[in-house]
């Protein structure tokens, strides 16, 4: 059976089946997601969902589903389900579903009396292209299936409407037909490994609405239109192989690449399997630039999101090759010390005053693998020293190191740290001074760059910078360090200190280079772990504090009031890993083992295979945010590395 598998009890179940979604990529960005029976949910699912470089610099869904008819004798079999505004599904074809595989591909197996048929789907590796195949595996008689492809055509933030200016016109090419619904859009070509019959009956599908936007409080009704049908007849044990894509191909071949795109997969069919094909999900190279796609279904690039998942997204397989190549495609974008924090081009925005010390602890991770020093210094050195003179000297939003070697960040209406989130034009966490995480990468990122020129012989740089880091460290546990409390203030000003118990004060525990002594860094593992550490993760804010909120739901507003005031985030988890293990050493394995395995559960909730972007903070801290989160993913990678290494070591 395969390692991840549905039954038809569990299929029907409307609660169940579309609170479990689906995700396949290319290694362009382009992906094919819905949920496991096949309904959307989200304004973001579709089956072919591609960059419009010539509309935006954001995916489109440009073919949303298709709806699926078995006709037996003239009977007809509806397979598919939509759910239209008031909340009702037409049709229920859900309801012939028998059982669900993903080993390697997404498997349905649906039945109506004596007939039984098999549904799979596969993305391509290289190319804007989804293949699905239909097998009729049980029947009396042929029968015909009968497909209908609904188009969006529209950006994966706003919903398609009715209009007239749609061009209704379609190209026959072999084995299929070809769509364009509006100039500066890619053609939509569907194909069949076998002859089909197209019927041009051009129509618009009216008010199919999307649970989760409803939920998240977004607009959540759109139309869709349908060009026409193919019919196709099969016999028992034929099968037909369909592309949909940007491109035609030759229909022959579709069966034979069908096959192959199968046996280049890694099969899902175990935890870690899962977790390294959602891993290699996040790293895609589109316009000759290598990214780590921070989540899907909607997140784009994030500087931040890149350095800190890299470590655990490459290192772990060796993949040093795409390590670089992903570092590279930042460094060549660093301005004024600073690197892209969201966007690309005129939207890019560097608003993030921690981005470029991540850069560090990124490069730090390759030498703590490579052992190669003075390479790397000869590689970045030219890089970490422009990050550096920036931070001495100034930069955007007030970042700049101080009299006391700490660095200070902030200004009005900015959040630069993680804890990002603005309502109202208001940070939902205002944590402009000194803040612990930043300042603990900071003392990290002076002597490791310290180390790195010391190996190259660099010794004007040595000079420069030797003595800060004594003043650093003084000057950090004056500021953070609380003796009576036995953790540290998650941010400071000239005045105040907050006293918030947040998971920030874990890096500076976890950190290669800690301004901590051993008994400080146990009380602050101590007290992440009592108040903070959850299954899934560890929350933004303990709940002893008055300001914190158990769950991660509503609309933005609400949704954003909560973003870092207790809802868990796994990939906290990599730090505390660090942190907990340099404390207790081997007989910390357990704890971090029973943590790291009891990930397993989730391969088969909400995003199949991957780990969401955030948990609810109360039990039973369920799911929510983006499906399928690269730092989440690679810090659980991470994590099993570090497992490895320990244990190598008894």
């Amino acid at each position: 059976m395969s390692y991840i598998h549905f039954d038809k009890t569990q299929l029907i179940n409307l609660k169940f089946s579309l609170d479990r979604e689906l995700l396949r990529t290319n290694r362009a960005g382009s992906y094919a997601s819905t949920t496991i029976i096949t309904t959307n949910t989200r304004k973001y699912h579709g089956l072919l969902v591609v960059p419009q470089p010539l509309i935006d610099d954001y995916n489109h869904v440009l073919l949303s589903t298709i709806d699926e008819t078995i006709i037996d004798n003239n009977f007809e079999f509806h397979t598919s389900m939509r759910m239209y505004l008031g909340g009702f599904y037409e049709p229920k074809g859900h309801k012939y579903l028998r059982e669900f595989y993903s080993d390697p591909n997404p498997k349905l197996i649906y039945r109506m009396g004596n007939i039984m048929f098999t549904k799979e789907y596969i993305f391509a590796l290289n190319e804007d292209r989804l293949f699905i195949k239909y097998t009729l595996d049980e029947t009396a008689n042929p029968v015909i299936f009968r497909l209908k492809p609904f188009l969006a055509y529209r950006n994966v933030h706003s919903l398609a409407k009715a209009n007239t200016w749609v061009d209704t016109k379609y190209k026959e090419v072999k084995n299929g037909i070809s769509w364009q619904m509006y100039k500066g859009y890619s053609k939509v070509t569907m194909q069949f490994s076998r002859p089909a019959k197209y019927t041009h009956v051009p129509d618009w599908y009216y008010d199919i609405q999307y649970i989760r936007e409803l939920e998240r409080g977004y607009e959540s009704t759109e139309d869709l239109y349908v060009p026409g049908y193919f019919d196709i007849k099969l016999k028992k044990g034929e099968s037909v192989v369909i592309s949909a894509a940007l491109e035609e191909k030759n229909p022959e071949t579709l069966t034979a690449q069908w096959t192959a795109e199968v046996k280049k997969r890694t099969p899902r069919d175990s935890y870690l399997h899962c977790l390294t094909n959602a891993g290699d999900e996040c790293i895609i190279n589109y316009n000759k630039k290598s990214e780590v796609i921070a989540g899907y279904p909607w997140f784009g690039r994030w500087g931040r999101d890149t350095f800190i998942a890299l470590p655990g997204l490459c290192l772990p397989q060796k993949d040093y090759k795409k390590f670089k190549s992903v570092t590279t495609t930042l460094v060549n974008e660093l301005k004024d010390g600073l690197f892209p924090n969201a966007g690309h081009g005129k939207d890019v925005s560097f608003h993030s005053v921690d981005t470029s010390l991540w850069f560090f602890w990124a490069i730090q991770q390759l030498s703590l693998r490579q052992q190669k020093k003075a390479a790397i210094w000869k590689e970045y050195g030219k890089t970490m020293k422009d990050i550096l003179a920036h931070l001495k000297y100034g930069t955007h939003f007030n970042i700049k190191i101080h009299d006391n070697g700490l660095i200070w960040a902030g200004e009005p209406g900015q959040a630069l740290t993680w804890m990002d989130a603005i309502v109202a034009g208001k940070p939902v966490t205002p944590r402009t001074g000194y803040t612990v995480e930043v300042n603990a990468l900071w003392y990290n990122t002076l002597l490791f760059s310290i180390e790195l020129a010391e190996s190259a012989e660099d010794s004007d740089f040595v000079n420069e910078w030797k003595d800060m880091p004594v003043r650093v460290k003084k000057s950090f546990i004056d500021t953070f360090w609380s003796k009576e409390k036995g953790y540290l203030a998650d941010f400071a000003t000239h005045d105040n200190k907050n006293w918030d118990i947040r998971p920030n004060m874990i890096f500076a525990a976890s950190m290669p280079y800690s301004p901590l002594d051993n008994q400080m860094i146990k009380s602050v593992v101590n007290v992440v772990k009592s108040d903070l550490l959850t299954p899934r993760g560890l929350r933004s804010l303990s709940p002893k504090s008055n300001e914190y909120k158990g769950e991660y739901r509503g609309n933005q507003t609400d949704r954003d009031l909560a973003y870092h005031q207790g809802t868990v985030w796994t990939w906290l988890l990599g730090a505390f890993t660090e942190a907990y293990l340099k404390v207790y050493g081997k007989s910390g394995i357990e704890t971090i083992e029973t943590l790291f395995y009891g990930f397993e559960e989730v391969m088969s909730q909400a995003g199949i295979g991957s780990v969401s972007e955030v948990y609810d903070g109360d039990p039973p801290h369920k799911a929510a945010g983006a499906i399928s989160q690269a730092w989440s993913v690679s810090e659980l990678l991470r994590i099993k590395y570090m497992l490895d290494q320990i244990k190598g070591s008894q």
